[in-house]
C-alpha cells in the first residue's frame, strides 16, 4: 500500500485542512517546515519518507478564486522526479486539457466540482491518465448522483475523500471504502481523510486499499519514517 502524502494550496501558501471546513483554514504551521511555502512544506515531507507521489489541491481553484500555478511550477522545478497528483477543480474539457497540458502532474477530477459524468468518461479514455475523487460531506455524496452510479466510467485509480474527517483524527471511513471496493471492480481505491496514525494504514491495507492519503499525522509525527517502511 502507498502512502500519499497531501499539501492543500491558497493564497500561495500551503493551509492546515480541517474537515472541509475551507473558510477556516489558516496557513500550515509544522514543525517538518520552516514556513508554509510550498517547497518548505514539501521538502519537509521528503525529509520524512522519499514519498513518489504528492496529492496537491488547488483550492482557490477548486473555489473558482484564482488559481495557485506559481506555486505548483516551482515545485515541478525543485523536485522533478516527484509525481504529483493535482486537483483544480477542472469541471470541463477545457479546463482538464489545460492542466494536462501544463504538464506538471496528474490530473485529479474530483466529483464535487462536476455537473455530469462526461468529464470523467473523457479523463477515463484519456491517453492522460486522471485520477478520480468521489467526495463525500457527512453522508452526502458530493456531485452528480450518477458519477457515483455508473462506475464502469471510473478511471484505474479513484479516491474516496471523506471531507469531513480530512484533518480530524477520527479515523478513516472503512464502511465506505469497502461499500466503493465492492462497486469498483479491478481499481485501485485511495482512502482520504481521519487517518490518524500507523494502526489505521494498516487497518485501511488490510480492507484492500491501494493506498491512503495522510497530512496531519505527519505534520503531528504520529506516523514517522519507521511507520512507512513498515507499511
Amino acid at each position: 500500500m502507498q502512502a500519499i502524502p497531501v499539501i492543500d494550496l491558497m493564497g500561495g501558501l500551503v493551509v492546515r485542512a480541517r474537515m472541509g471546513d475551507r473558510a477556516s483554514y489558516r496557513p500550515l504551521r509544522s514543525p517538518l517546515s520552516p514556513t508554509s511555502d510550498a517547497v518548505d512544506v514539501v521538502r519537509g515531507l521528503l525529509s520524512v519518507y522519499p514519498f513518489p507521489t504528492l496529492y496537491v489541491a488547488d483550492l482557490d481553484a477548486i473555489q473558482d478564486n484564482g488559481d495557485n500555478f506559481p506555486a505548483l511550477s516551482r515545485l515541478r522545478a525543485e523536485f522533478p522526479r516527484l509525481q504529483m497528483w493535482i486537483d483544480n477543480g477542472a469541471a470541463d474539457a477545457a479546463a482538464l486539457e489545460a492542466l494536462i497540458g501544463a504538464d506538471l502532474g496528474i490530473p485529479v477530477v474530483g466529483s464535487e466540482s462536476q455537473r455530469d459524468s462526461a468529464l470523467i468518461a473523457r479523463g477515463a479514455g484519456t491517453s492522460s491518465e486522471v485520477v478520480l475523487s468521489l467526495d463525500f460531506r457527512g453522508d452526502a455524496f458530493q456531485g452528480p448522483a450518477e458519477i457515483l452510479a455508473e462506475p464502469e466510467k471510473w478511471p484505474r485509480r479513484v479516491i474516496v475523500m471523506t471531507l469531513a474527517r480530512v484533518g480530524s483524527a477520527a479515523g478513516p471511513d472503512l464502511e465506505r471504502l469497502a461499500a466503493i471496493r465492492v462497486i469498483a471492480g479491478a481499481r485501485e481505491i485511495y482512502a482520504a481523510g481521519g487517518v490518524r496514525d500507523a494502526a489505521d494504514l494498516s487497518a485501511l491495507k488490510a480492507a484492500g486499499a491501494a493506498g491512503a492519503l495522510i497530512a496531519s499525522a505527519l505534520h503531528e509525527q504520529r506516523i514517522v519514517r519507521a511507520d512507512l517502511r513498515a507499511l
